[in-house]
């Protein structure tokens, strides 16, 4: 099943009688896995924007579900979160890339550790956008994707980027200031240093879980750290918890 593609505002209208480029037409169906209701209606939302038909997008909200519906159809293109109910999405990120090498796959997640980076990259990830980003930028890697990129997150690439870098000078013993927590923020990392879950203090603050997400990555970004244990230590080392 295939759709046209809307066409790039960039690009010159094509002549009068022209046949429209073979990259004009989209891959269809779309599977978009996704646990977060408000985050998987968003993402439709912006497919159907992209010009896809209701009929031709499929959802799931776990691995599980995902692999229900592989079952019965194979796919053009899969958006994927990380953090599902049942396994990390990268399980299933492998597991299309080996059914079908040339698949399209977009990690769309709120998750940026090291860990998650690569080895969603690794398992055969096209690319990878947080999902803090807007409807217009998650829409720019969808077609980035479509017409054969690898798009990544501007940060996502400067984090792969300063991997790559010859190491620096050791660092100081007192970590920089950098930007400081806010309330909100703050009473989150507390709840991740007590050894919660994102799920587990979701249900504690009345948050909807990609609320959660959203928060720890901004603690990340703050205090320049790639895991929960790094971010708690220096928020301690900078004073900004108990």
């Amino acid at each position: 099943m295939s759709m046209p593609l809307p066409p790039d505002p960039a690009q010159p209208a094509p002549a009068a009688g022209a046949h429209p480029p073979a990259e004009s037409i989209l891959p269809a169906p779309v599977l978009v896995v996704e646990d977060e209701p408000l985050f998987q209606r968003r993402l439709g939302d912006v497919l159907r924007q992209l010009g896809y038909a209701p009929d031709a997008l499929l959802f799931a909200a776990s691995i599980s579900e995902a692999c229900a519906l592989l079952a019965t159809q194979p796919v053009a293109l899969a958006l994927v979160d990380l953090m599902l109910p049942d396994g990390n999405g990268r399980e299933l990120i492998q597991s299309l890339r080996a059914q079908d090498p040339g698949l399209g796959i977009l990690v769309v997640t709120a998750w940026s550790s090291e860990d998650d980076i690569l080895g969603a990259l690794r398992a055969g990830a096209t690319g990878y956008v947080l999902k803090e980003r807007d409807d217009f930028e998650v829409m720019l890697s969808i077609r980035s994707v479509l017409r054969g990129g690898a798009p990544i997150d501007p940060f996502i690439a400067r984090r792969i980027l300063e991997e790559l870098l010859p190491a620096r000078s050791a660092p100081a013993e007192q970590p920089p200031a950098g930007e400081a927590l806010s309330e909100r923020e703050r009473e989150i990392l507390q709840l991740v240093a007590n050894g919660l879950s994102n799920r587990e203090i979701a249900a504690r603050l009345f948050l909807s879980h990609y609320t959660v997400e959203t928060h720890v990555k901004r603690i990340y970004r703050k205090l320049a750290v790639s895991s929960r244990a790094m971010a708690v230590r220096t928020a301690l080392a900078r004073g900004e918890l108990g």
